[in-house]
């Protein structure tokens, strides 16, 4: 009876992991939030901030934009990315970010090509009737993922259900075992 009540507690604990790891599709293997390279700079009636998740192959930037106090963000308003290579060894490349205004706040976004693992320069470029101007940084292309843990990392939930089973057949074997050992010690008497 204790065994097939570990059963059903694995059971519910299996379908709990099917049901969260499948609720959360818009992570897309992405491991741990974007960080800043650039906050409050003014340029114009407008102030960014720069946010990235530099992944090797496909990296992601967003602008952040907030009107001055007084003013609105201009509707001409147009950002562009420069990423090279700090070593020069590539020419600087040029995207042309995309609004959006989904999230109740304006926000531009673009996917970047990395080529490998580098530092690479980051030029935001900034125009629009109300001013332009451009700001810049630096950023090192990281691979996806934990590195060499990675294996480890993805490896816990399946170590951690089979110590559960072991546990759980321990527990039924030493049940049983007392249980024969107690029917035999009332046969003895």
């Amino acid at each position: 009876m204790g065994l097939c009540k570990n059963y059903k507690n694995l059971l519910r604990f299996i379908l709990l992991l099917i049901f969260f790891d499948g609720s959360n599709k818009l992570a897309k293997a992405h491991n741990g939030p974007p960080f800043p390279i650039v906050t409050d700079k003014q340029i114009g009636t407008v102030k960014i901030a720069v946010w990235t998740h530099p992944d090797i192959g496909l990296g992601t930037f967003f602008v952040l934009v907030d009107p001055m106090p007084g003013t609105s963000v201009p509707n001409d308003l147009k950002i562009d990315l420069g990423i090279q290579p700090t070593s020069n060894r590539l020419p600087e490349v040029v995207y042309p970010m995309q609004r959006d205004t989904g999230r109740g706040q304006i926000q531009y976004n673009a996917q970047v090509e990395f080529d490998k693992q580098d530092f690479f320069k980051v030029r935001i470029q900034v125009r629009s009737s109300a001013g332009s101007g451009e700001v810049s940084s630096q950023v090192e292309a990281t691979p996806q993922g934990f590195g060499r843990w990675d294996l480890l990392f993805y490896l816990l939930p399946f170590l951690f259900i089979a110590a559960m089973f072991y546990r759980g057949v321990r527990k039924s074997r030493k049940r049983m075992q007392q249980a024969q050992t107690g029917a035999q010690a009332a046969r003895t008497s």
